[in-house]
């Protein structure tokens, strides 16, 4: 068995007993009983309740020039942060959901439209990871692309789907300090900067 290649187990070693709908709407709540595979056993655990959350598969951009040595982030109103004590408006990287059976690649050119006015044409797969796996089934895909910027930010967003976007423009030189004094609250956006960062460094190397 190799770690770095696979888990130790599949999910053959789950054993669902029951599933329930809680509740529907944008979001789904089910309520699941299940035991798993112990490790180093060959039991299983007691059988145990968990409520699971479902959101669609999302995808997200970093929208970055080195020419103009700077990258582009959006600010926007965020429910889930409405409690956060210092703002619940967060700096985030371009995203949305994937529409249907839409490719994560189409989803982020159609979103890089309607959050920016940017159109991308090479993108570059940086991860696909489960935010918050804990509860929440949700797959994250991460990208990056390098396309010209406007010289200012602007007002972007779907009205009609109650979206009030602000796109800022920022220069390279504010990577460390968005990093490291708290500003940034959301994980696609602190993975993004920080490959940014190294590419730079990669570059600067070359």
């Amino acid at each position: 068995m190799n770690i770095i290649k696979q888990a130790t187990y599949n999910n053959d070693q789950v054993k669902i007993q029951s599933r329930e709908y809680l509740f529907r709407g944008f979001i789904q709540v089910e309520k699941v009983n299940l035991c798993h595979r112990l490790f180093n056993q060959s039991k299983f655990t007691p059988v145990m309740q968990r409520e699971l959350i479902h959101r669609p598969e999302a995808a997200g951009v970093l929208i970055y020039d080195d020419t103009q040595q700077k990258f582009a982030l959006i600010e926007q109103f965020r429910v889930g942060a409405m409690d956060d004590p210092e703002s619940p408006w967060q700096l985030e990287v371009i995203a949305g959901v994937l529409d249907g059976d839409e490719s994560p690649e189409s989803c982020i050119r159609r979103e890089s439209m309607e959050e920016s006015g940017c159109e991308i044409d090479q993108l570059q797969h940086l991860f696909s990871f489960y935010p918050s796996a804990g509860a929440c089934s949700e797959l994250f895909h991460l990208y990056s692309a390098q396309a010209h910027l406007p010289e200012h930010g602007g007002v972007f967003g779907m009205p009609d789907e109650g979206e009030n976007i602000q796109l800022h423009i920022i220069d390279y030189s504010e990577i460390t300090t968005l990093l490291s004094n708290g500003r940034l609250r959301n994980a696609p956006v602190i993975m993004a900067l920080q490959w940014l960062q190294q590419h730079i460094k990669t570059t600067r190397n070359v």
